[in-house]
C-alpha cells in the first residue's frame, strides 16, 4: 500500500467515481471512496477503502439527534427534523429553531455555533436585503445546537461550555455514535460551527445508517419534515420527498450517506470535496440499494449536473459504477 507523502491516504484510497463530458470528450474525473450494506451490514458494494476514516460532518446530525433522543430529549418531529438539519435558514427553518428553545425556555442568544449567513441563497439574499445582520440562529447548524441546549436542560446539564468534548452531553453523544457505528471513534475534531466532529469510517458510518432506519424517531421525523432537514432546492429534501421511507444526509468536504427502510445503507466521500460530484454519485448508491430503473430514471433531475458550453449545457456529470460482491 503506497501512501501519499505527507498524507494518511494511500493509491488504494480512493477510485474513480464520477466523470464530466465536455461535447462528448471526457474532461474531469473525480475520485471517492464508498460502501453499501444489505439489510443484516454485510458489505454488498465497495469503491476505494470501505474502512477509510473519515469526518462525516453535517452526515452525523441524525446519530447525534438519535444521542440525544435517546437521553431524554422530547421535541415535536418538526424541531426533531430541524435538530438533524443543514437548513437553508428559510423562514420556517429559523421559526422552528426558536421553538425549540423556547421549548426550554432559551433564545437564540444561548446559540454558541459560528455567527453566519443563511445556507439557502434566497434567503442570504432576502436577510441581507432586510438588514439583518449575520446570527448563530441563521447558521446551518442552528437546529443541531438548539437541541443539544435542550438535551441540556432535561439532564440537569450546565449551559455553559456545551461544545466541550469534556462536557457530560458531547460525552453522552460520543457514546451513542460508538454504538450506533459498532466501532470506536477514531479522532474528534472541531466542526465549522464549532461543535466536536466524530471521524470514524465509511464503513461504520453506513452501519449507523442502517442502525437508525430500523425504527429511530429520527427517521420518523426526516421523513415526515424533509423540507426541514435541507430546504427548497436542495438534493436531500428532494430525494427523501420523491422516494418515502428513505433518509438522507450530506455533509461538508463532500460526504453523504443514507439507508432505506429496510436496512440497506450507503455512505460515500468524494476525494477532492466536490459536491457536485457527491450529489450525481447518489444515483449510483440508491442503484446498489436495490431501487429500480424507473424511480431512479424518474429523478435522475434532482442529481442532474450539467456542464455549461456558453451557457448552454453540452455535457454531464455522471457516476461511475462501483464494484460489486458476488
Amino acid at each position: 500500500m503506497t501512501r501519499f507523502e505527507g498524507t494518511r491516504f494511500s493509491r488504494e484510497s480512493f477510485a474513480p467515481i464520477a466523470v464530466s463530458t465536455r461535447s462528448s470528450l471526457e474532461e474531469s474525473l473525480h475520485f471517492g471512496a464508498g460502501v453499501t450494506l444489505d439489510a443484516d451490514g454485510a458489505v454488498e458494494s465497495e469503491i476505494g477503502d470501505a474502512d477509510l476514516v473519515v469526518y462525516p460532518r453535517s452526515c452525523l446530525k441524525p446519530l447525534q439527534a438519535d444521542a440525544m433522543v435517546a437521553a431524554g430529549l422530547h421535541v415535536t418531529t418538526e424541531q426533531l427534523a430541524v435538530a438533524c438539519a443543514s437548513h437553508s435558514g428559510e423562514p420556517r427553518h429559523l421559526a422552528t429553531v426558536r421553538d425549540l428553545l423556547a421549548s426550554v425556555d432559551l433564545t437564540e442568544g444561548d446559540l454558541a455555533n459560528t455567527v453566519s449567513r443563511p445556507y439557502g441563497a434566497a434567503a442570504r439574499r432576502e436577510l441581507r436585503a432586510k438588514g439583518v445582520p449575520p446570527s448563530s440562529l441563521q447558521q446551518n447548524c442552528s437546529g443541531k445546537h438548539a437541541a443539544m441546549l435542550a438535551t441540556c436542560r432535561v439532564n440537569g446539564w450546565p449551559i455553559d461550555g456545551y461544545l466541550g468534548v469534556d462536557h457530560p452531553l458531547q460525552q453522552m453523544i460520543n457514546a451513542h455514535i460508538e454504538l450506533l457505528t459498532s466501532e470506536p471513534v477514531a479522532y474528534i475534531g472541531v466542526d465549522g460551527c464549532g461543535a466536536p466532529t466524530q471521524a470514524f469510517s465509511l464503513r461504520g458510518l453506513a452501519c449507523a445508517f442502517s442502525a437508525l432506519a430500523r425504527g429511530s424517531k429520527v427517521v420518523a421525523a426526516m421523513t415526515a419534515h424533509p423540507e426541514l432537514v435541507g430546504g427548497t432546492e436542495r438534493d436531500v429534501t428532494d430525494w427523501m420527498r420523491s422516494m418515502p421511507g428513505l433518509i438522507a444526509k450530506e455533509g461538508a468536504a463532500a460526504v453523504m450517506a443514507g439507508a432505506l427502510p429496510n436496512g440497506r445503507s450507503f455512505a460515500y466521500k468524494i476525494a477532492d470535496a466536490t459536491d457536485d460530484a457527491r450529489k450525481v454519485v447518489m444515483l449510483e448508491a440508491l442503484r446498489l440499494l436495490g431501487v429500480d430503473a424507473a424511480t431512479l430514471a424518474a429523478n435522475e433531475q434532482i442529481a442532474n449536473v450539467a456542464v455549461l458550453g456558453f451557457g448552454q449545457p453540452v455535457g454531464r456529470l455522471v457516476p461511475l459504477e462501483w464494484p460489486e460482491r458476488r
